[in-house]
């Protein structure tokens, strides 16, 4: 207990990021691993926390670790209260060195492309900030796991959390040039009723996500609109899976321009009814708080607000 008393305040939190690491890994030598000391190290200081808590926080067994409820009770607001003393110790000095770990979740495909270019530059401009940065379509449980930022395209649901439209998505109607050929000429100029009819008979892809048995179109133009429903031979989650059989002449899609357009440009895909578009996506940062953001977190969300809205195909907001 003599490193407890000497820096009290410290060790104390110190102590919790130990417990955190416990709970997250599941093991006692995993945490160990990760935190470069030893088994007996960090079993001793969760032994620690448990006395000042004076609760049992992990139950081991031949099974393995598990917390108690006091141990979840712990674990869920420990990081609430690391992440509020680094905003803290942040902000009265401005000049400290950005530091800690982010745990970001991103789209797959804007995680495997377009995003790794800016968080390169964020992290070699911040070299002692690390990320985790996980692939995921869907919000996460911000309840239950420990994510400090979503970025997300897509309508949000839950009113409960603060969420930050970046930029909008525009989407394009696409499809091989052997599978454009075959429609009829001149289809722009047909009715919205037969422009539906004629497309509806096509072999379709759909993006789950997004669209299962049609699509909805507006003229670029005017009030008109049209309703294209299908049965799709192929849906799928992945924009890329969509793209490439797309490519392939499998069916036709409804895609993000900026993932085709190095695909039009090369005459890879076609783009049909130029004159008709679809309801652009918005795409946002969601996180749980407005409070208790560390400043690393801030840096993030700025980089997002500057990179996103000039990425190619996408398009920035209209300033009301």
């Amino acid at each position: 207990m003599k490193d407890l008393v000497r820096d009290g305040g410290q060790d104390r939190l110190a102590l919790l990021q130990t417990f955190l690491r416990v709970a997250e890994a599941g093991s006692f030598s995993a945490a160990a691993l990760q935190l470069a000391t030893t088994q007996p190290t960090v079993s001793r200081r969760v032994q620690m926390l448990e006395s000042l808590l004076g609760a049992r926080l992990v139950e081991r067994s031949t099974r393995g670790l598990r917390l108690t409820e006091e141990g979840e009770r712990c674990a869920a607001q420990a990081q609430e209260l690391i992440d509020g003393w680094q905003t803290l110790a942040e902000e009265l000095d401005g000049g400290e060195e950005l530091s800690g770990t982010l745990r970001l979740r991103v789209p797959h495909a804007f995680g495997q492309s377009q995003l790794i270019e800016p968080l390169a530059a964020f992290l070699k401009r911040h070299p002692r900030v690390s990320v985790e940065w996980m692939l995921q379509d869907q919000l996460p449980d911000f309840s239950r796991e420990n994510v400090d930022c979503s970025l997300l395209v897509g309508e949000i649901s839950q009113p409960n959390l603060i969420a930050t439209q970046l930029a909008e998505v525009p989407r394009v109607l696409v499809a091989a040039p052997s599978l454009a050929k075959k429609l009829p000429k001149g289809l722009d100029r047909k009715t919205p009723e037969e422009i539906a009819a004629l497309l509806g008979a096509q072999p379709w892809l759909a993006l789950l996500a997004f669209y299962r048995d049609g699509i909805d179109l507006r003229a670029a133009t005017g009030d008109a609109s049209l309703h294209i429903g299908f049965r799709p031979r192929l849906g799928t989650d992945s924009l890329f899976a969509l793209i490439e059989s797309a490519r392939r002449g499998l069916g036709l899609a409804l895609v993000s321009q900026w993932a085709v357009i190095d695909d039009l440009a090369q005459g890879r895909l076609v783009r049909l009814l130029p004159d008709w578009c679809a309801t652009p996506l918005p795409i946002s940062l969601v996180y749980p708080s407005r409070h208790l953001q560390p400043a690393r977190l801030r840096a993030f969300q700025q980089v997002m607000r500057e990179v996103i809205p000039t990425l190619p195909g996408m398009r920035e907001l209209r300033r009301r």
